[in-house]
């Protein structure tokens, strides 16, 4: 249930009526915008008494939500999400570009791809320390050695860095990850989910593959219902019956999920595609259909990349995918699809 408020509402009134709302073991959350001010309810609203709310001076509305998700809900937050990540702000109109290797190999590796990425325009650093493979024989990331490797380049270069966290157990060496990451993997992964939103860190969610934009946002539900409300979507492609591309993306998730909800939402063109000459066209008309960033692969040497270097992008051809997103995005799709 959201509560609508006037503006600029007695304030006795305000705390008298969220006193009365929490008596009713209510959990509110409080959005204000610039003309409005909305009290977001979570509970069993059933024993909150609309016509009496109607009828007090302060309130202007009440209108109940049915989603299942309500904390990411934009009906709770009709303002974008903004994230502040170590200087660097994503959402609510600022577009950032996450770029890097799909694995770590190396510091001669990482470092240089991330000078290159930088140079470029990239506003964060990805790398993966461990890595999901389908098969046991794959290489399966340098893991506590790689996320070393992966903080000294964002020392080098001053880029924050996002990698991805695979299990509870390591979550102790994430201390000094700016973002982690949720792979598609475990996006139901409900314990994890809910112990990273007890951390103060923004946590990217990368969509599975057989799953729904509901079961999406559930899954950021997760996350806030700890506390944690700096949370990003990513749409990365989705499991269907094409056999030549590794997934398809569907960028209609994008506006979709924009208006159902405030976080800011990412694509992935190189998961989405897993061809590297589909990366640019892909990433982009994820532009022209309003995403925040994008998180691209990129590869001083994908001939040889241990892991996904079909995908990967040279640092030269990033550099041109940069140009373009940069000339198209005064031309992308502005707002909430109505």
């Amino acid at each position: 249930m959201v509560i609508v408020v006037r503006k600029d509402p007695d304030p006795a009134q305000l705390q008298s009526l969220m006193d009365w709302l929490k008596s009713l073991n209510m959990d509110v959350h409080v959005s204000r915008g610039e003309n409005m001010m909305l009290l977001g309810l979570v509970g069993d609203t059933s024993t909150v008494d609309i016509d009496l709310l109607m009828a007090l001076d302060i309130v202007e509305d009440v209108k109940r939500i049915q989603e299942p998700y309500k904390k990411v809900n934009r009906k709770f937050h009709p303002d974008d999400l903004v994230l502040d990540i170590g200087g660097v702000k994503l959402g609510g109109g600022n577009f950032q570009i996450i770029a890097g290797p799909c694995s770590i190999e190396s510091q001669e590796q990482i470092c240089s791809v991330a000078h290159s990425v930088k140079a470029a325009g990239a506003g964060l650093l990805r790398g993966g320390a461990f890595k999901p493979r389908t098969s046991p024989y794959a290489f399966q990331g340098m893991r506590g050695k790689g996320l070393e490797l992966l903080l000294e380049a964002s020392r080098q270069t001053g880029l924050p860095v996002v990698t991805e966290i695979m299990d509870l157990s390591q979550l102790p060496l994430f201390e000094n990850v700016d973002v982690i990451q949720v792979g598609a993997r475990n996006m139901q992964n409900f314990e994890l989910l809910r112990e990273l939103g007890h951390t103060n860190k923004p946590i990217l969610i990368k969509r599975g593959m057989s799953s729904t934009l509901e079961e999406l946002l559930m899954s950021a539900e997760y996350v806030f219902s700890g506390g944690n409300e700096q949370v990003i979507l990513c749409e990365r492609g989705i499991r269907t019956f094409s056999d030549i591309t590794r997934n398809t993306l569907d960028l209609s998730a994008v506006p979709l999920l924009k208006k159902l909800s405030h976080l800011p939402v990412i694509v992935d063109p190189s998961h989405a595609t897993g061809i590297a000459s589909l990366v640019a066209p892909m990433a982009l008309a994820a532009v022209a259909a309003g995403a925040d960033g994008l998180m691209v692969e990129v590869h001083n040497d994908p001939a040889h990349a241990l892991c996904d270097g079909r995908q990967s992008l040279t640092p030269e051809a990033f550099e041109q995918l940069v140009k373009g997103v940069n000339a198209l995005r005064p031309y992308a799709f502005q707002g909430i699809a109505r």
